[in-house]
């Protein structure tokens, strides 16, 4: 009986915490110096997808009747959606995460959130909370995936998105829209782009290195330009996809295929034709370097270059370079098959 009255009391609090959020108002006053809760030595937790990752929460001591609450932040509204609830000695886990989340509990201090086999929708900010009665305090911490930002656009030409089809394309290629976080950071490692396209937050950009004069003139500054939040049903761009390490192998089979019988070929191995977001992490975490261009499952045709000559397209920067979406009855190309582990 005490523990289903626990239960229910951890089932209140979540409900009650449910429409909060992580932002303060304008204007608030600054949260209280913690008093329970060690703050984080480093606010920032590394990892790739399908590993393992623990997102510290340490406290200094055990106060009376106290919970601790994880939650995430959603980035497409900023509200919390609540992971789990603990009072120390009994849990309840909660929403879409709840599988593969536990207390890592490794002393009686220690509320540390412990997430297995890490997805591309678990990458951002989460919230370990101390319930203290009116003493409540807490720290945030971010998780980010080590990944690899690419623009992305449908056969029939650029600006066929709106947000939603964003969305879809994107995980329909074995990734998940990027982050304006991730945009800029591939940004400054070499991204130059010059369509606009679409991000988590339903806001749109183009990173740009080289200023020229068909993305906004040469007389402006590089940098990742803006163009704010746009009309999700709307209007429409490409979009800017995030993937992570793979839990498998890209491998290119070759031939004078077309798109059909390069499906098959790699169907006959025991794979699938390899998503565009397959390649691109390939081509980041495996380093795979081939100068065949091969098609894809969405219909296009690429190669993967992570060391750059003049008979592979020319082009001084490692990448991956795109055909386009030629013809699927043209036998020219072989194809990069994808199969998991």
């Amino acid at each position: 009986m005490h523990r289903l009255l626990l239960l229910g009391s951890l089932w209140l609090l979540a409900a009650d915490a449910a429409s909060s959020i992580f932002q303060r108002p304008t204007g608030s006053p600054a949260p209280p110096h913690l008093q329970y809760l060690l703050e984080p030595l480093h606010a920032a937790v590394h990892t790739q997808r399908g590993a393992t990752a623990t997102l510290p929460c340490v406290l200094r001591a055990l106060p009376r009747n106290y919970r601790v609450k994880w939650s995430k932040v959603e980035p497409a509204n900023y509200r919390e959606s609540i992971i789990i609830i603990t009072n120390g000695l009994y849990h309840k886990n909660y929403g879409p995460l709840s599988p593969r989340v536990r207390l890592r509990h490794s002393h009686r201090y220690d509320a540390s959130l412990t997430i297995a086999d890490v997805t591309l929708e678990d990458e951002g900010r989460y919230r370990c909370q101390l319930v203290n009665g009116l003493e409540d305090e807490s720290v945030s911490l971010t998780l980010h995936l080590e990944g690899v930002v690419f623009p992305y656009q449908p056969s029939n030409g650029r600006y066929k998105f709106n947000y939603h089809e964003a969305k879809r394309a994107c995980e329909q290629q074995d990734s998940r829209l990027a982050t304006y976080q991730q945009l800029y950071k591939a940004w400054t490692e070499g991204l130059d782009w010059c369509n606009a396209g679409w991000v988590l937050d339903g806001t749109v950009h183009y990173p740009i290195i080289n200023s020229r004069e068909p993305c906004g003139g040469r007389l402006l500054l590089p940098g990742v330009r803006s163009y704010g939040a746009r009309d999700k049903q709307k209007d429409r761009f490409d979009a800017f996809c995030f993937t992570s390490a793979l839990q498998g192998q890209v491998y290119f089979i070759r031939g004078h295929l077309n798109f059909k019988e390069a499906g098959q070929a790699c169907h006959n191995h025991g794979a699938a034709i390899a998503k565009v977001g397959q390649l691109y992490s390939a081509w980041k975490f495996s380093q795979l370097d081939r100068c065949d261009g091969g098609w894809l499952a969405d219909g296009s045709v690429r190669y993967p270059i992570t060391t750059p000559r003049e008979r592979c397209g020319g082009l001084p920067d490692p990448g991956v370079r795109s055909f386009g979406f030629p013809s699927k009855e043209l036998r020219t190309y072989g194809t990069y098959c994808f199969a998991g582990k």
